[in-house]
């Protein structure tokens, strides 16, 4: 087992299962898997490959990294609730780590990273040296304009680190902080609504 802290991180709020495995500077393992659906299916035998094959055990681990979002609704939801279960079956610390957080992780501040929203639109936040703005959903094309003049990461810019790589380092900065549990960072309403027709009537 490595000396220093495990991390196992592992995201699910696009259309893939991604993880990875961190130990101080090293990564142990990491793989990204692109899928349409079934992360819920997929995503626990994918950890347990991982840690197998890194010949590591879920006991060798110091804590979890959990992406929150934003993303889609449902594969955000998963890796949360994956992340909360084995936080408690293990009695290790789970540690949200948000998309942005994981774009901007290794990237010089300031900084403004943006998240491709469809629509025309974008999730953005701004990071400065000392902290970050709250995150918000807003036209893609007026967050451009605002961002004229200083750093911005476009949804398509590559990022200094893998995604669940970013989630991992994050989570093992805070290591040792209290932290809330992962909760899903939802800057939209969900696209499903409720149906339009009455409900039936109950007979008497």
């Amino acid at each position: 087992m490595p000396a220093e802290p495990v991390i196992l991180a592992f995201d699910t709020s696009a259309a893939h299962c991604a993880a990875a495995l961190l130990a101080g500077e090293r990564v142990l393992a990491e793989r990204v898997e692109e899928m349409a659906k079934g992360q819920a299916e997929r995503l626990m035998p994918l950890l347990e490959d991982l840690l197998a094959g890194a010949g590591l055990g879920w006991r060798d681990l110091a804590a979890l990294g959990a992406g929150i979002g934003p993303g889609n609704f449902t594969g955000v939801r998963i890796a949360v609730s994956a992340a909360r279960g084995l936080a408690l079956s293990l009695g290790i610390p789970a540690i949200g780590v948000s998309s942005f957080e994981a774009r901007a992780e290794g990237t010089p501040r300031p900084v403004t990273v943006l998240l491709d929203a469809r629509r025309g639109e974008a999730y953005a936040q701004r990071f400065s040296e000392t902290g970050a703005e709250p995150p918000r959903l807003a036209p893609l094309e007026s967050l451009m304009e605002e961002g004229a003049g200083s750093p911005v990461m476009a949804p398509e810019a590559r990022a200094a680190y893998p995604l669940a790589v970013a989630i991992a380092r994050v989570a093992r900065r805070r290591l040792g902080t209290a932290q809330p549990r992962p909760a899903p960072l939802y800057l939209r309403g969900a696209d499903a609504a409720p149906p339009s027709d009455a409900p039936p009537k109950l007979l008497d």
